[in-house]
């Protein structure tokens, strides 16, 4: 599949079947994340694998879709508030690189972003100064929703002089 296609192709899994996730399977998905662009090389993602004891303290509405593996995803802090924005977005990029590796295998992934609420982030073990980026369903979709349209690009473009 290209790119392009992998791209337009992935969705948001909300619900997951029962098949385990192989470990190789994910760290290479996260490998292949870790190469996301990033400030200084800093490389300031930090993940969490969630388990069942912690998974049922967050009570997320759908138990994350039954995503077999939930991941959370901290950014580290920066040194200044400019260093902590490129931070967030480089771990952004990364939770979009494992996002589309994840889908280039089949699997699906949930992002949901209940763990920045102060009552999760101590669920987490989230540092105070870290960024809580999400907390991530991981598994093979019991189904794959369809594409919902999209703005034209051409409307959120604008040239400056």
């Amino acid at each position: 599949m290209s790119v392009h296609d992998l791209i337009k192709s992935r969705r948001t899994a909300k619900m997951f079947t029962s098949a385990p996730i192989a470990e190789g399977d994910l760290l290479a998905w996260l490998e292949a994340a870790s190469y996301a662009p990033n400030h200084r090389m800093n490389e300031p993602w930090e993940l969490r694998v969630v388990g069942p004891e912690t998974r049922a303290r967050l009570r997320h509405k759908s138990d994350f879709g039954g995503a077999p593996v939930v991941l959370a995803v901290f950014s580290k802090p920066g040194a200044t508030p400019f260093e902590r924005d490129e931070n967030v977005m480089a771990v952004s990029c990364f939770v979009q690189n494992l996002l589309l590796a994840a889908h280039d295998a089949g699997a699906g992934v949930y992002w949901s972003s209940l763990g920045a609420q102060p009552h999760n982030r101590e669920i987490l073990g989230a540092p105070q100064d870290y960024d809580v980026i999400g907390v991530l369903g991981i598994g093979y979709p019991a189904e794959v929703p369809v594409a919902r349209p999209r703005t034209p690009i051409a409307d959120k473009l604008a040239y400056l002089k």
